[in-house]
């Protein structure tokens, strides 16, 4: 699903900037998202033709409180800045819209009983690959092999001018993720760390402007590697939507379409205020490690199929100080990565989430190799995760 703007920012007229150069159940797994789809944010174009899929999910993207600054002070913006009168920001404590999603269902988003079907999925998987389908047993055996860490094929699409993301930017974006995973942002280490494999631009105008259109054609010209590599595409999303991702359930059914792709303005230091930490690619990425939405399915079972995140009703817009919207016990897991609060609001995954993320690789991406725990930084590798 994909990371979505809150919904005040919609009505806001944009022109894009660009880059120089008993909780949930036994052994549930995360929390899926599936693709989102959206026009893309790109000023003006034409209306998209009506089979256009809409997105799955949203990201709240910013809704700021004063006008943003020229581009040129941006660090990956030039141009124009964002027109139009800014909605007006939620008081200090107080929560902003949630973000809305499209009215029309995504042809990859989870309904209540497919996430019950994926959960039973993980769980069936684990005990035909190794007896048990208890995931912290399995966890207990795998945990001596030491940290697993995923190659990163890192895909820029550009339409020659915007969208060039720079290689430093990349490398930004893996230690964020890093960061984020390894819990020295807060919250728990998932003990899974990321390295850059691979770095290619591409000048292809039709996939930067539209990657939800053209993504079929686009992952199956560019995609790198197995079921263990993480393939990360940027482009111009859009407005409404940052990013989308794929499950690991997803993987055997079809492994050409397997990937992450998101804003390319969302990366670490990027031009969207509100969202330009590099949080939209750790949202996405935990799809693609198996997890669902904190507020997936709402009060009811089985949420997201983690044990220690608290039933939520809805996403957390903006940045809540806290919040409880379920009667089941705990409050709203609203700093949780897999929430849609403003970035800097985000800062931790669980130690469940970390579990789900391990035995679902476990289960859908084991041909990924594991090194021994290093203190920081996973570096940028030549030769790992070749083309298929």
């Amino acid at each position: 699903m994909g990371r979505v703007m809150v919904a005040s920012l919609c009505a806001l007229s944009v022109t894009l900037c660009a880059f120089p150069g008993a909780k949930r159940g036994e052994g549930a797994p995360g929390r899926p998202l599936g693709p989102g789809r959206a026009a893309s944010a790109e000023a003006p174009e034409p209306p998209k033709p009506p089979e256009v899929p809409e997105p799955l999910e949203v990201h709240a993207p910013e809704s700021p409180e004063a006008p943003e600054p020229p581009c040129d002070d941006l660090p990956y913006g030039t141009g124009a800045l964002r027109t139009g009168t800014p909605a007006s920001a939620p008081a200090p404590g107080r929560e902003a819209p949630a973000p809305r999603r499209p009215g029309r269902r995504g042809p990859h988003d989870p309904s209540p009983g497919q996430v019950r079907d994926m959960l039973a999925d993980l769980r069936a998987t684990l005990r035909s690959r190794y007896g048990t389908g208890d995931e912290r047993e399995l966890d207990a055996t795998r945990r001596r092999a030491g940290r697993t860490v995923v190659p990163v094929w890192f895909h820029v699409i550009s339409d020659g001018a915007r969208g060039r993301v720079p290689r430093s930017a990349a490398r930004a974006q893996i230690a964020t993720l890093n960061r984020a995973y390894g819990g020295r942002l807060g919250g728990a280490d998932t003990r899974v760390a990321f390295r850059l494999a691979g770095y290619r631009t591409w000048p292809r105008r039709a996939w930067f402007r539209d990657p939800v259109r053209h993504e079929r054609q686009m992952k199956g010209a560019l995609r790198k590697g197995g079921s263990e590599t993480l393939n990360l595409y940027t482009a111009a999303v859009g407005k409404a939507v940052l990013g989308f991702s794929t499950f690991p359930q997803w993987y055997r059914a079809d492994p050409a379409g397997d990937g992450v792709v998101i804003d390319y303005r969302t990366l670490p230091g990027g031009a969207f205020r509100r969202f330009g930490r590099g949080f939209t690619a750790v949202h996405e990425v935990g799809h693609w490690l198996g997890l669902f939405h904190t507020f997936e399915n709402g009060c009811r079972p089985p949420g997201d199929g983690v044990a220690d995140t608290p039933y939520e009703a809805r996403p957390a817009g903006g940045c809540p100080r806290a919040r409880d919207t379920c009667p089941r016990s705990g409050r709203d897991p609203v700093r949780n990565f897999m929430n849609y609060a403003w970035d800097r609001c985000m800062r931790e995954f669980t130690a469940g989430q970390g579990l789900r993320v391990r035995v679902s690789w476990a289960a859908y991406r084991t041909r990924a190799h594991h090194v021994p725990d290093a203190a920081d930084g996973y570096g940028e590798a030549r030769s790992v995760g070749g083309a298929r």
